[in-house]
């Protein structure tokens, strides 16, 4: 299983947002200037992580970008399911049609795969990724 580039992006996103906790707000051109992210990448970001109230985002005169919540308060699955909708390895437990879905002894094993991977994602806070690592 591999994230989508949007979700690897959210996450990278998200994580340089958490870097400016206490310290005001900030904008989607900071953050794509911090990140290395095109500039319309990171607005269709804060557009999504904003929808799902990830991010607050205030207009005007001292407006710009905070997190919606602490950052200890968010976790990759938070942020995962904000771009790419709720975990799952695979698309039979959302009710699509499957070939052998009538015959199939795993599918009722699923949620449990599923939430396993969720909350090991959910294990991870924003405040762990925001954190600069030490120069090797």
């Amino acid at each position: 299983m591999r994230l989508s580039n949007l979700a690897d992006y959210a996450v990278v996103t998200m994580s340089a947002a958490a870097r400016h906790c206490g310290g005001g707000r900030t904008s989607a051109a900071e953050l794509a200037a911090e990140t290395g992210l095109p500039v319309p990448t990171v607005q269709k970001l804060v557009s999504k992580l904003s929808a799902a109230g990830l991010l607050r985002s205030t207009r005007g005169s001292g407006g710009g970008l905070q997190l919606a919540r602490p950052a200890a308060a968010i976790s990759v699955a938070d942020i995962v399911e904000a771009v790419e909708g709720p975990i799952a390895l695979t698309a039979c437990i959302e009710g699509t049609d499957c070939t052998v879905s009538h015959d199939c002894s795993v599918r009722p094993h699923w949620p449990v795969v599923n939430q396993a991977l969720r909350g090991a994602l959910a294990g991870i806070p924003l405040t762990q990724l925001a954190l600069e690592k030490e120069p090797a």
